[in-house]
């Protein structure tokens, strides 16, 4: 019970888990020959096209509430008509890229959590290996380029939509002309904003399919264990997407 070496125990158990985590996503992008050409389009299909429902549909009601309170709130100072260059830059800044990872990794992280989890259960993964198949380039490299690829066009399509849901509202509720409404949306939009939300959804993609890929190869036996890990992975996805949010943010907007 040694105080000191508690901390130091764990001080070490968390830079051979960083370690461990680091040479595993390293693995999983770079180890790519030969490259599953049919598993990687199936994922693209899987993570990206699967999922625009749900990220469509999140952005048009964030689009829609964030300018019913922009206007609510700008009326206190006579400003309600920043409402769409706020939702624009609002969206493609910050909602957008947040909320679109935060619906893939509800439903990705824990999709391929508990696949991975139950092959490794059922011991798919150790017949891979019997027959002269490496599992990372099987299971977790088309997973990875799959997610950073079609996460950031998951967010450019989340972007337009806020911002036409945004304009529904501000045309329909709000007294906005439509013309107006859009040309003051796009007048505030530069090109950074846009190109800075893209970056955060590559990111934010990587981080959904590393948590899934991780804790589904880390899997323990039985039921319990593969659904330990997909709780697991979309809680580690989930923090992760936030923090890293935060640290893309200050990087980029210092």
């Amino acid at each position: 019970m040694n105080p000191v070496g508690l901390i130091g125990r764990a001080t070490l158990r968390g830079i051979r888990g960083t370690g461990a985590l680091a040479l595993f996503v390293m693995r999983g992008l770079f180890r790519v020959r030969p490259f599953y050409l049919r598993v990687f389009l199936t994922q693209l299909l899987q993570i990206g096209w699967l999922s625009l429902p749900v990220v469509g549909l999140t952005a048009l009601f964030t689009g829609a509430a964030l300018a019913l309170q922009i206007h609510s709130g700008g009326a206190r100072f006579q400003a309600g008509d920043v409402v769409p260059a706020i939702v624009a830059i609002g969206m493609v800044r910050e909602l957008g890229p947040v909320l679109g990872g935060l619906m893939v990794a509800a439903r990705v992280a824990s999709s391929i959590a508990a696949e991975i989890g139950t092959m490794k259960v059922t011991e798919q993964i150790d017949a891979l290996i019997t027959l002269s198949t490496d599992p990372m380039r099987w299971l977790v490299t088309p997973r990875l380029w799959a997610a950073m690829l079609t996460v950031p066009c998951l967010v450019a399509v989340g972007d337009v939509i806020g911002i036409m849901g945004g304009w529904l509202i501000g045309i329909n509720s709000l007294g906005f002309n439509s013309a107006t409404y859009l040309s003051n949306s796009w007048a505030y939009l530069e090109y950074w904003d846009v190109m800075s939300g893209l970056i955060k959804g590559a990111f934010f993609g990587l981080i959904v399919a590393v948590s899934g890929c991780w804790f589904g190869m880390h899997s323990g036996r039985g039921a319990e264990g593969v659904g330990r890990a997909t709780k697991s992975a979309v809680v580690a996805a989930a923090v992760g997407i936030l923090a890293a949010n935060f640290a893309l943010t200050g990087m980029f907007f210092r």
